[in-house]
């Protein structure tokens, strides 16, 4: 069963919502993990964005 396919423009607050913890000395894994979505989806979206 696949998982739920976000779109680019629901994803691109959580992207600024990465960088925010990533200024916090978040590692880039725990900010995703803590947003909720996988690192291949953030990767993934932020080259189309």
């Amino acid at each position: 069963m696949a998982g739920q396919q976000e779109k680019p423009e629901d994803i691109a607050p959580k992207l600024r919502q990465i960088e925010v913890l990533d200024g916090q000395s978040l590692s880039m894994a725990d900010a995703v993990r803590q947003i909720g979505i996988s690192r291949h989806t953030c990767l993934s979206v932020a080259e189309t964005v």
